[in-house]
C-alpha cells in the first residue's frame, strides 16, 4: 500500500510540472501559439544569406522570419531551441521531413532542391532570429 501511495504521489508531482512546462511553453506567444512579434537583428554572413534562403524555401509554411502561419509553426519558439532541436532536426526535416509532434499543422514533407550549404544559412538565420528573442542564449 505504501508502494502505491509513493507512486501515486510521483505520477501526479509528474502530470504537476508537465502542467507547468506547457503554460511555460506558450508564455510568449498568442492565442493561436505563434509569437506576437519577431525581433529581427542585423543579419551578416550565413545568416544574411539564410534569410534569402528561408524567404524562397521556407516562408511559406514557417511565415516571415520564421514567425509561424496558418501552415506551420513558428521556428522562433522554445520548441526549436538549439538544446531540444539541435541543427541536425533542421536537416533531417528539410531531407526526410517529419512527422508532426508539437503542433497540429500536420507533417512537414521533404523539401526538394536545398543543399547541405543552403540549409547552413538556413539554420545560421534561424538561430540568429532564437538568440535576437532570447531563445537558446
Amino acid at each position: 500500500m505504501k508502494g502505491l501511495v509513493i507512486t501515486g504521489g510521483m505520477l501526479g508531482a509528474a502530470i504537476l510540472g508537465l502542467g507547468f512546462w506547457w503554460m511555460a511553453q506558450g508564455s510568449d506567444a498568442g492565442s493561436d501559439g505563434l509569437p506576437l512579434e519577431v525581433a529581427v537583428p542585423e543579419l551578416r554572413g550565413p545568416a544574411k544569406r539564410g534569410a534569402e534562403l528561408f524567404a524562397e524555401s521556407c516562408a511559406t509554411c514557417h511565415g516571415e522570419n520564421a514567425a509561424g502561419s496558418g501552415q506551420g509553426p513558428p521556428l522562433v519558439h522554445r520548441i526549436y531551441e538549439p538544446g531540444h532541436h539541435a541543427d541536425f532536426s533542421f536537416y533531417r526535416a528539410v531531407r526526410q521531413g517529419v512527422r508532426a509532434h508539437h503542433w497540429n499543422f500536420g507533417d512537414m514533407p521533404a523539401v526538394a532542391g536545398v543543399s547541405d550549404a543552403e540549409i547552413d544559412r538556413i539554420v545560421a538565420y534561424v538561430r540568429a532570429l532564437q538568440r535576437a528573442n532570447g531563445i537558446g542564449g
